[in-house]
């Protein structure tokens, strides 16, 4: 399935159904008196979060949406039936941004969350609401009232614990198939990676969901590149794994490339816990391992972890030092420590 994070599309909601004008006739009764029943209210448009999709490709086939009108009313008091609510499905993480594409509506960031876009126009009054004592035989109703019509921009913004990003051949989509089942497009030349993959790795009973997004370079936070486009999807990350290719001669300018894209495109990612790796150390001696992540430790202030991702050499360890920053395990751990207090028993000497 070919992945697609964005897609322009047009919503309406259905028209509300003509009010009738009737009267009844019967028999032996001569002044029947109005009997037209309202018009049936038109079906809304509703997003709805759903966990099963990632991608938005089913909107390039498929960009009006139209929900049905509602019935008109008719004789006998019978009153039109109401449209059916579209519901329209989106993937977790899904932004609905107005046609200007700057003004967020609504971000489905909840599985089943629920967002109206579009509600139905109401239906028309038949002749029996206009019925009073000085006017018994009214002849007019109302028409139903028309549904609201707008475009709006869907952006998918992946939800992924940690976020994988370097520079072009850093070596993410290896480390991303050797820790995960994911199999994306690995080879020895730049922008191996033209869109995001996604993968789920486990350590110490732990899952964490992986993002490799496409090797961002110098001036991407301005659209050099592909990570303009892309550097959406690790704004949801708890966490970043920063790869750093360990061949390079110099690793400390790659690193500081990064960060300065990432602070540029917007200041919050950079305050983001990082965890920074330096890959394909089984092509290096001891010693020029050894110096090259002195140099990195002295520029980023933390431990640097050297593997080798091809040859899964010290990517366990990683991913454990990753995992202490998953904000889903963060959670659980509190939760545990609570109810472990809670169901603590009573003791003379507490």
């Amino acid at each position: 399935m070919k992945f697609l994070d964005q897609a322009k599309i047009f919503v309406k909601s259905g028209d509300g159904g003509r009010g009738c004008v009737s009267f009844r006739r019967e028999k032996y009764i001569e002044f029947g008196g109005p009997n037209g029943g309202d018009g049936g209210k038109g079906g809304s448009v509703i997003f709805e979060a759903v966990e099963n999709l990632n991608t938005l490709i089913d909107f390039r086939y498929q960009q009006h949406f139209k929900a049905q009108r509602g019935q008109h009313g008719m004789g006998s008091d019978m009153a039109g039936a109401k449209g059916e609510d579209l519901i329209i499905k989106v993937p977790v993480g899904t932004e609905i941004v107005a046609d200007d594409g700057e003004t967020v509506l609504a971000d489905m960031v909840t599985p089943g969350q629920k967002f109206l876009i579009a509600k139905g126009g109401d239906g028309g009054r038949g002749n029996t609401r206009f019925k009073t004592s000085t006017n018994q035989a009214p002849r007019y109703a109302e028409p139903g009232w028309p549904g609201e019509e707008k475009w709006v921009w869907l952006k998918l913004k992946i939800i992924a614990d940690i976020g994988l990003i370097g520079l072009p051949n850093a070596g993410k989509s290896t480390f991303l198939s050797a820790v995960t089942k994911a199999r994306p497009k690995i080879a020895d030349y730049p922008f191996t990676t033209l869109h995001p993959h996604l993968g789920v790795a486990w350590v110490d009973n732990k899952e964490i969901v992986l993002a490799d997004i496409p090797g961002l370079i110098e001036g991407a936070h301005e659209g050099v590149g592909l990570g303009d486009k892309f550097l959406k999807h690790v704004e949801r990350c708890s966490a970043f794994l920063h790869l750093i290719d360990a061949t390079a001669e110099d690793v400390v300018e790659p690193y500081k490339t990064i960060r300065k894209e990432l602070e540029l495109y917007k200041a919050e990612l950079i305050k983001k816990p990082e965890v920074v790796a330096l890959n394909k150390c089984d092509s290096l001696s001891k010693e020029e391992q050894e110096a090259k992540v002195a140099e990195l430790e002295k520029v980023c202030g933390h431990k640097v972890f050297t593997i080798s991702a091809i040859a899964k050499v010290g990517v366990v360890e990683c991913l454990r030092e990753v995992s202490k920053y998953v904000a889903r395990h963060v959670k659980e751990e509190s939760a545990e420590v609570q109810e472990s207090v809670v169901k603590k028993p009573w003791s003379p000497l507490d």
